[in-house]
């Protein structure tokens, strides 16, 4: 197996995308090598633990209502392209990320790491949820088979918070200043929300090249 990394942040919207169009191409390929692990990287590591409201945070971000309406319309636009169901009226706060982020690392251990991500992106950008909301997290924890008391006493004692941190921070030191960011066997590079037909270039490459060194 070759190891896909991919650095993400689940109020990402073109993360969501990305997932959605390698998603494609994995079903395409259901022999591929890839091995996935989702890694952290915060859109905004700075942000208090409550969130702000989504407008206020949009319209500081891209320089008022104007330019944040034109900086979604790409979005809307491609993730329904990628037959995603997205509803961004329906987010109210921006929340930070930490605890999600959390969340993503203890359903690795457990083996639901993608089932959890998944679930964070639909739970933020389908219904609308406050994803720093450790109540909500519990909830899509316990809804992908993980234990729910385990996770409350996890956020009590706040595990792995500064973990998470360490690795966002090492991310950008690395060079991973946007996301998605997918990384290939620790080597290759592919950064943004690749359409489908590179993915199934790049898994028909590494399949070819798995095949030549075993007859090699």
């Amino acid at each position: 197996m070759i190891k896909l990394y991919i650095f993400s942040d689940p109020i990402c919207p073109w993360c969501y995308i990305g997932k959605a169009r390698l998603d494609a191409a994995l079903l395409e390929r259901p022999d591929h090598p890839f091995e996935i692990e989702w890694h952290p990287f915060m859109l905004n590591p700075d942000m208090p633990a409550g969130g702000m409201d989504r407008r206020a945070y949009l319209e500081t971000k891209f320089g008022g209502k104007d330019g944040a309406v034109n900086a979604y319309l790409p979005v809307q636009r491609e993730a329904e392209a990628a037959g995603l169901e997205i509803h961004l009226d329906r987010i109210a706060r921006t929340p930070s990320t930490l605890d999600a982020h959390c969340l993503i690392h203890w359903a690795h251990l457990e083996g639901r790491q993608t089932a959890m991500v998944s679930r964070l992106f639909k739970a933020y950008f389908v219904e609308g949820r406050d994803i720093g909301d450790r109540t909500v997290l519990t909830e899509i924890a316990e809804g992908v088979g993980m234990d729910r008391a385990v996770v409350e006493r996890l956020f009590e004692t706040g595990a792995d918070a500064k973990d998470i941190r360490a690795r966002d921070i090492d991310a950008r030191e690395k060079g991973v200043n946007a996301v998605p960011t997918f990384v290939i066997a620790n080597q290759h590079v592919v950064p943004g929300a690749q359409p489908t037909d590179l993915w199934l270039k790049v898994i028909d490459e590494i399949t070819d090249d798995l095949r030549a060194g075993e007859e090699g």
